[in-house]
C-alpha cells in the first residue's frame, strides 16, 4: 500500500486570528492558529479548522479617565459565515446543548469550522459567549464544545480525518470523545486509548506549569466530559487533579513545543510525567501575507537607499495612526521602540523604565520614543495595574511614550512594520516563542531581545538585531530583573542608539540581514512543512 504523503489534518484551537475585525481571538495563541490555517490554505493542504464562533470575543479593553484599563463586551455577528445547516449535540450536565456549525471558507483551501450554542432551544447558550471570560464549569463547557462537539462535527460533515491537531491543552476532550467512539464500537478501554493515540498530535505552548489547565475529576464528571470513560480511566490519562497538557501529552502519538529552546524548558517541566509521548520542538512561523509589507521584503535586495525609504512609508503610516489615536504626532527622523505584549509581569513591560536617571532625559529630549500596546486578562487586576504604569510613563512623557489600547492584528501589524526597533524582554526562558518578533524580522525592524523563545536561534548580534544580556538565568527573579536591566541598558546605550544616530549605513545593512535572515527560515510554509513530516507522518 502506497505511503499516504498528506494526511487530512483536523486542527482543533479555542481560537483563530484571521483578520482584525473578526473578534474570535484573545492573542498570540489564536494569532499562530490563524496564521497556520492560512499557511495550510495557501499550499492546499488538506486541513480543516476546528473552533467556536465566540458571540463577544475576548474583550474590547479601553482606558477610563484614571489610565485604568475597563472592559467592554460587544455583540458580533458575521455575514461571511455560511450556515451549514449542521446542528450537533452534547451533553453538558446531564442536559441537551445543541451546537450550529458555521463554516468559514474566506482564507484559501482550508476550511474553518465555527460551533455555537447561542440558540433559542439551549438553555445555556452563553457557553460559546466569551472566549477565555469564564473558569471553572463554564471552562469545561466551553471544551467539551470544543472537543466533543468539534468531533461529533466532523462526523455530520462527513469530513475523513486522519490526524487530530490538538492545539494546546483546551482541545484534550476531542481525545476523550475518540475514545468513547471506540469503545463504543466494542473496544477495551486500553485498546481505544492506544488506537486513538495514532491519530493525535499536541502542539504545548504554555512554558509555566501553573498556566497548563487542570479541572478536579468530580467536576469533570459532574459535567459529563467524561463521557462513558470511568473516574479511574481519566486520572489514568490526566492525573488529579486533571492536567489537560498532561493529558494530551499521554494521549498523543508526539508532541511538540514551538522553538528550540522551548523544546528543553517543555521536556524539564513534564519530565516525570510517564507514558506521555516523545516531544520535539517545531520553531513557529508566520503567515507572511498577512504580516510582511511585500516591499520591503523587494527592498532587501536593493540599495540602501530604497530599503530606508520604504521603511520610512511604513513608520509614517503608524506616526499617522498614532496621531489619529492619540493627538500625537511622533517624530519620524527620531527612534522608535515598539513594545507590545499580554500584559502580564514576566513580560516586564516596564523594565525599560527601571533606571529614571538613564532613561528619564532620552525621553525628555525625544532621542527615543516608546509605542506599548497590549490587554490585561478581563480577570487579572495585576495585567491591568501593568497597563495603567505604562499608561502613567504616557502621562509623564506625552511626546515619547505612547499606550495604544485595545490591542488587535491592524495594531500589531502596523507596529511590527513602521517602529525602528522591536523590544522583547521576558524572564527568561517563559517566552514560549514570540512570533511578534518574526514579523519585525522580516519587515526591517531590528530586534533587541532577551535570549528567549524564538530569537537564540536568529540571533547574529550586531548584525541582523540585538541580544539582551546572555544565557544565565539567575534563580533569584529580582536578581535576574536587575542583570537583565543592566543588559539592557548598555545595549540600548552603547550600540542601538549610536547606530542609528551616528552609522545609517550600518543599521540599513543590519535591517537587510534582518530580513534575509528570517524571511524563509521563520515562515509559516516552513514550520507546516516540518508539522508533516515531524508530526503528521510520524509512526
Amino acid at each position: 500500500m502506497k505511503k499516504k504523503t498528506k494526511p487530512i489534518v483536523a486542527y482543533f484551537c479555542m481560537e483563530y486570528g484571521l483578520k482584525s475585525d473578526f473578534h474570535i481571538y484573545a492573542g498570540g495563541l489564536g494569532i499562530l492558529a490563524g496564521d497556520y490555517l492560512k499557511g495550510a490554505g495557501d499550499q492546499g493542504y488538506p486541513l480543516v479548522g476546528i473552533g467556536i464562533k465566540w458571540k463577544q470575543g475576548y474583550t474590547t479593553q479601553v482606558i477610563n479617565t484614571e489610565g485604568f484599563p475597563v472592559d467592554t463586551y460587544p455583540i458580533y455577528e458575521y455575514d461571511f459565515l455560511e450556515d451549514t445547516g449542521i446542528t450537533v449535540e452534547v451533553i453538558i450536565r446531564k442536559r441537551p446543548v445543541f451546537c450550529k456549525v458555521w463554516k468559514c471558507n474566506q482564507f484559501g483551501n482550508a476550511d474553518l469550522y465555527l460551533l455555537d450554542t447561542d440558540l433559542p432551544q439551549n438553555e445555556d447558550p452563553w457557553i460559546t459567549g466569551q472566549l477565555y471570560g469564564w473558569f471553572g464549569e463554564e471552562r469545561i463547557a466551553q471544551e467539551m464544545i470544543l472537543g466533543i462537539g468539534g468531533v461529533r462535527a466532523l462526523r455530520a460533515l462527513k469530513i475523513p480525518v486522519d490526524i487530530y491537531h490538538f492545539n494546546e491543552g483546551h482541545a484534550l476532550l476531542a481525545g476523550i470523545e475518540l475514545i468513547s467512539e471506540k469503545m463504543d464500537r466494542g473496544l477495551s478501554f486500553e485498546a481505544a486509548w492506544q488506537t486513538t493515540k495514532k491519530e493525535i498530535v499536541f502542539t504545548t505552548h504554555t512554558p509555566v506549569i501553573q498556566g497548563n489547565e487542570s479541572h478536579p475529576l468530580d467536576r469533570l464528571m459532574y459535567m459529563g466530559a467524561n463521557i462513558s470513560l470511568k473516574r479511574s480511566q481519566l486520572r489514568k490519562i490526566g492525573g488529579s487533579p486533571f492536567n489537560m497538557t498532561v493529558g494530551a501529552l499521554r494521549m498523543a502519538k508526539i508532541s511538540n513545543a514551538v522553538a528550540r529552546l522551548h523544546g528543553i524548558t517543555a521536556k524539564e517541566m513534564w519530565k516525570k510525567v510517564k507514558n506521555k509521548s516523545e516531544i520535539i520542538a517545531i520553531t513557529n512561523g508566520i503567515h507572511k501575507p498577512t504580516w510582511v509589507d511585500p516591499k520591503m521584503l523587494e527592498s532587501a535586495d536593493k540599495s540602501n537607499q530604497i530599503i530606508w525609504n520604504t521603511h520610512q512609508r511604513n513608520k509614517k503610516k503608524l506616526i499617522d495612526f498614532i496621531y489619529r489615536r492619540k493627538g500625537v504626532k511622533l517624530d519620524e527622523e527620531k527612534l522608535i521602540i515598539g513594545f507590545s505584549r499580554r500584559a502580564v509581569p514576566y513580560k516586564r513591560s516596564d523594565l525599560i523604565f527601571g533606571n529614571p536617571r538613564l532613561i528619564y532625559p532620552l525621553l525628555k529630549s525625544g532621542k527615543i520614543q516608546i509605542v506599548f500596546s497590549g490587554k490585561g486578562h478581563p480577570l487579572d487586576d495585576t495585567g491591568k495595574k501593568i497597563v495603567y504604569r505604562l499608561v502613567s510613563m504616557q502621562k509623564k512623557f506625552p511626546n515619547a511614550v505612547v499606550f495604544l489600547e485595545n490591542y488587535d492584528m491592524e495594531i500589531g501589524a502596523l507596529l511590527t512594520r513602521g517602529t525602528d526597533v522591536w523590544l522583547n524582554n521576558p524572564r527568561r526562558p517563559k517566552e514560549a516563542s514570540g512570533t511578534s518578533g518574526m514579523k519585525a524580522a522580516m519587515n526591517g525592524v531590528l530586534n533587541l531581545s532577551i535570549l528567549d523563545g524564538w530569537w537564540p536561534e536568529a540571533c547574529q548580534h550586531g548584525i541582523n538585531g540585538w541580544q539582551i544580556g546572555d544565557t544565565l538565568v539567575p534563580d533569584d527573579e529580582k536578581d535576574q530583573d536587575e542583570r537583565d536591566e543592566r543588559a539592557l541598558y548598555q545595549v540600548l546605550l552603547n550600540q542601538v542608539i549610536p547606530t542609528y544616530y551616528e552609522d545609517r549605513n550600518k543599521w540599513i545593512e543590519m535591517m537587510r540581514a534582518s530580513i534575509l535572515s528570517t524571511e524563509n527560515e521563520f515562515s509559516v510554509e516552513r514550520m507546516l512543512d516540518e508539522y508533516i513530516r515531524l508530526m503528521y507522518l510520524h509512526r
